[in-house]
């Protein structure tokens, strides 16, 4: 049974019998973080863009680790510009790990290396490991295609930014549980900084009267699924 952990901000720690896995790993300079990246013991680091609150300590600790970094192809050359060992990806694309497969979707952002640098495409996650699919949406605006995803992929756990200006609000949020119908919908990317303060109780609150469930994954905090 895999086992989610919430790191704050967009960041989590995801396990199973097979792997661990680091998606977006901002920890270090990010204020709702109790780890640091020495603190995390994983064999894979997923990035879905290149902003620095999400690339966070993906250098480092794979690095530390040995571990691979999956993410969009320019994105990952950036990184194994930096002496890391990478894996490739693409919008559409999918592979099959040790531990389960991954599948890139689209995401609305943008993507820029911390040095300036042409990042490539943002994307989102989706990773099936032990029958079941965790999609992390990463930095995203709302897109109807949520719609085919959630007809595609049976979703067990979605991951929604819900903190607005730079991703998705509530509202959109909330419509984007309707669109790809997930088992249960997490809020995430939001009360990190003053641009992004959003309520994660609303949230949950408004995605029960739209008929799915929800739940605020505090800082530190583990679900099973």
């Amino acid at each position: 049974m895999p086992t989610l952990t919430y790191l704050g901000h967009s960041a989590f720690l995801l396990q199973s019998e097979q792997a661990a896995l680091a998606i977006d790993p901002f920890l270090s300079g990010n204020p709702k973080a109790t780890i640091g990246p020495d603190d995390l013991k994983v064999q894979y680091v997923l990035v879905s863009h290149g902003h620095g609150d999400h690339v966070g300590d993906a250098i480092q600790i794979a690095k530390a680790n040995r571990a691979t970094i999956v993410a969009p192809y320019e994105l990952a050359l950036y990184c194994q510009r930096q002496d890391c060992q990478v894996h490739p990806m693409h919008i559409g694309g999918s592979f099959q790990f040790p531990f389960g497969r991954v599948k890139l979707t689209i995401a609305h952002h943008g993507s820029m290396t911390p040095d300036g640098g042409y990042g490539g495409n943002p994307c989102g996650f989706l990773v099936t490991m032990e029958g079941k699919t965790l999609y992390h949406t990463g930095d995203t605006g709302l897109f109807y295609d949520m719609k085919l995803i959630g007809e595609l992929t049976p979703i067990h756990v979605a991951l929604l930014p819900i903190g607005d200006n730079f991703t998705m609000g509530i509202d959109d949020a909330v419509k984007a549980v309707e669109l790809l119908q997930p088992r249960l919908a997490i809020p995430m990317h939001y009360d990190t900084f003053d641009m992004i303060q959003a309520n994660p109780e609303d949230f949950v609150r408004r995605v029960r009267v739209a008929g799915y469930v929800g739940k605020v994954l505090p800082v530190g905090a583990s679900h099973a699924f």
